[in-house]
């Protein structure tokens, strides 16, 4: 485990409709991050466009981009000049009729170390991500950058508990997730409060069952029928909260971790030692059949 600090600088933003001057913007935030001592910086899902998968259309395919290519071309020398890891989530055009929900991490040398693709795509009212993105064959991937070696799994992913324990047994010793989540139209303030409360919640946990700390980045902002509510924060191992960003507002959070932590936490909280490896075949299963008990 790696015993030192590192600063993690998040970017919560609201997007334009143009993917150039969203792209622009974010490298101008990159900058004023690291100037302001953060080491990794991470950025909200799908931050080049506003949220296009509140309607199935065709038309929107057009948004996509190869890697290598607009993001990383733009990102990869602001990384090595400003000597900061980035996390940038891209709409990957990996072939025709082929896409991928994608984060990308460019190391401090600007060096791209690889990509993570989504692998839990949502199907829901407001979040029709099925109609555009094909399910991550990567599986859950770490990256040793020159600050930590860090998972990042994207949005959709951070209810998945399985997600970050595989994260975490690859070595993460931080998870980042891009997030677009918000409220759809008409629901009430109490169901609002519900949603979100359990969105932080059950990222602490991971964050507390794994010894790592956890930092989300969300955006802000009212696109289509959907009020982006903000709230990126980050965890440490213990689940307590570090630093939380607003509900409406464009916001970067520099967050200083000890990474001395999670070896603590681990040692402290032996969860990873406990597991039952050899008693949990079940968990490949979509059903546990008990119609024999």
């Amino acid at each position: 485990m790696t015993n030192h600090r590192v600063t993690l600088g998040l970017i919560q933003s609201r997007a334009a409709a143009d993917p150039d001057r969203n792209l622009a913007a974010t490298a101008r935030n990159i900058r004023l991050a690291a100037g302001g001592g953060a080491h990794i910086v991470c950025v909200q899902e799908l931050f080049r466009s506003r949220y296009f998968p509140q309607a199935e259309d065709t038309a929107a395919f057009a948004l996509a981009e190869p890697i290598p290519g607009p993001t990383t071309e733009r990102f990869c020398p602001l990384a090595r000049e400003l000597e900061v890891v980035i996390v940038a989530s891209v709409f990957e055009a990996r072939a025709p009729g082929v896409y991928h929900n994608t984060a990308v991490v460019i190391d401090a040398d600007g060096q791209l170390l690889g990509r993570y693709r989504k692998m839990h795509i949502p199907d829901d009212p407001g979040f029709y991500e099925k109609f555009y993105f094909t399910p991550g064959d990567l599986g859950f991937r770490t990256f040793r950058t020159r600050y930590a070696r860090v998972g990042v799994l994207v949005c959709w992913d951070q209810w998945f508990p399985e997600a970050a324990r595989l994260a975490t047994l690859g070595g993460a010793e931080i998870i980042f997730y891009p997030t677009a989540i918000g409220w759809g139209a008409g629901e009430t303030r109490a169901a609002r409060g519900a949603q979100r409360e359990a969105w932080e919640l059950v990222q602490r946990s991971h964050a507390v069952t794994n010894g790592v700390y956890v930092a989300a980045v969300n955006r802000v902002g009212r696109e289509g029928k959907i009020t982006f509510w903000g709230n990126s924060f980050a965890a440490h191992p213990s689940g307590q909260v570090l630093a939380r960003a607003g509900r409406d507002k464009p916001e970067t959070l520099l967050v200083d971790c000890d990474l001395g932590a999670v070896a603590e936490a681990r040692h402290n909280w032996p969860f990873l030692r406990d597991r039952r490896i050899d008693a949990y075949g079940g968990l490949t299963r979509r059903v546990i059949d008990d119609s024999s008990s």
